[in-house]
């Protein structure tokens, strides 16, 4: 419970910081939009081809974690469609906005997961943690891009350039690296390996530096249902769809902690990049992210603590 809230808090913190710095015209609006470049397509890869290379997968219930994830997921995508005329249409809003609920239901911050993961389970806990980043990321990337492809205020794109665009998404390509290099067997230099690291630390603080960036937190004074649907989904509705096929499948209780770790995490900061690169609705994409990392100092440890107990 006490590691749950140490991880979180931070995270609020670094936020507050963006905000700040945004209210005090540190840097201009162009110069924010480069910065969350940067994050984008060299830091999160950073720390995703680090984690991924030097992670021992004989050691963990691969298999049965990654399906549990990967079938949570597909679940809540059905379920959040299915919604679509609900979200659309009673509550008003577009369909860009519509991206930033998808989006804001699945998506999990990877660098907040691996951190908690890691102080709650050690080392064994941050190596089932690179399954879930195996099992997650590319399906998330797959149904995010689509879902922004077919409702986000971009210009529609060919099919051909569509698949191009995914193969290009830095999450799925340093995924593609991250793997290819531990499945070789070789051992990149201590240097390289020290580089990727210092750039992953960087990862979560730049992204959360941009949130805090685009934020406007005037609007969370009283929260939208945008807000609560896509933050109950997410916070709520994923643990319960990890802890339901987790318990399908036998997971072992560690096995199981880290699933409910990284599907009660708040939603990525990725997905506002995501947003703001491929025409969602990306204000409304950072209220929620600062909204799911508010409340998630209260679910995640509830949820570890009710759903996956003798894990810890």
């Amino acid at each position: 419970m006490l590691a749950a809230f140490d991880a979180l808090l931070p995270v609020l913190l670094v936020i507050a910081v963006g905000a700040v710095l945004r209210s005090r015209a540190l840097l201009t609006p162009d110069q924010w939009i480069g910065f969350e470049k940067i994050a984008y397509y060299v830091l999160f890869p950073a720390i995703i081809i680090h984690t991924l290379s030097t992670t021992d997968f004989g050691s963990v219930p691969a298999f049965p974690l990654g399906l549990t994830l990967f079938l949570a997921i597909l679940t809540m995508a059905v379920i959040v469609l299915a919604l679509h005329r609900l979200i659309v249409g009673p509550l008003g809003l577009t369909d860009a906005a519509f991206t930033s609920v998808f989006q804001g239901s699945m998506r999990w911050n990877t660098p907040v997961g691996i951190a908690m993961a890691g102080a709650l389970y050690g080392r064994p806990g941050v190596a089932l943690i690179a399954v879930a980043i195996i099992a997650m990321i590319p399906t998330l990337n797959v149904l995010c891009v689509g879902a922004l492809v077919r409702y986000g205020n971009a210009e529609r794109l060919p099919f051909k350039a569509i698949v191009l665009d995914l193969i290009r998404n830095p999450f799925i390509w340093s995924c593609a690296v991250g793997i290819a290099i531990n499945l070789s067997g070789l051992t990149p230099p201590k240097q390289v390996l020290g580089a990727l690291e210092l750039m992953g630390r960087s990862a979560l603080a730049a992204g959360l530096l941009a949130v805090g960036a685009g934020l406007r937190l005037s609007t969370l004074a009283r929260p939208k249902p945008a807000h609560l649907l896509s933050s109950a989904l997410r916070l709520t509705g994923m643990p319960l769809l990890a802890a339901g096929f987790g318990a399908i499948f036998g997971l072992e209780p560690m096995a199981l902690g880290v699933a409910i770790v990284a599907m009660s995490v708040p939603t990525s900061t990725g997905a506002y990049l995501l947003a703001r690169q491929m025409g969602g609705d990306h204000e409304l994409m950072a209220e929620i992210i600062t909204l799911q990392s508010i409340v998630a100092i209260v679910t995640m440890p509830v949820a570890i603590a009710v759903l996956a107990p003798t894990s810890l």
